[in-house]
């Protein structure tokens, strides 16, 4: 089980440090910005959002490799889905980071749910579960049109 976990931690790592589709996308046409007040961490959500789809997304911010790996991650898996699956989508990561996975059914499954199973030991430091969802309760706000900031207290 620690090789596992040091390859989640390298991915996470990685990610931190190279943080996929960072930046704002000339297409946006929906954003929010969140805020972890207990660490910090601060994030812009960028969706182009057509027809239901999701088009194009980014994000900008600063935080912790957690906070800024949840973001990466979730962007380069948000891209081409329909708005109602990415609902599914939170609710289903949500779960895997804050309860026992195996007791969420629904969301989606295969590769992309199996890529963010690299967050699913925060679950065991509570305090760093904010971090990990930061980007997707941010994201959440963005299709729903929500122009105040979110905030993880």
């Amino acid at each position: 089980m620690s090789a596992l976990r040091e390859l989640y931690q390298e991915v996470i790592l990685d990610h931190g440090k190279t943080p996929r589709n960072f930046g704002k996308p000339d297409s946006a046409t929906c954003e929010s910005n969140g805020h972890n007040p207990l660490c910090g961490d601060t994030v812009t959500i960028y969706l182009t959002v057509k027809d239901n789809i999701v088009e194009d997304v980014g994000f900008e911010g600063r935080g912790c490799a957690i906070s800024i790996a949840s973001a990466s991650m979730m962007t380069e898996i948000l891209r081409g889905k329909n708005v109602d699956e990415i609902r599914d989508m939170f609710e289903r990561f949500h779960h895997l980071v804050t309860a026992d996975e195996a007791a969420c059914d629904g969301g989606f499954d295969g590769e992309d749910f199996e890529k963010l199973m690299v967050l699913s030991g925060v679950k065991e430091f509570p305090m760093r579960v904010k971090c990990a969802t930061l980007a997707w309760h941010t994201m959440q706000a963005a299709l729903k049109g929500n122009d105040q900031e979110v905030t993880t207290e």
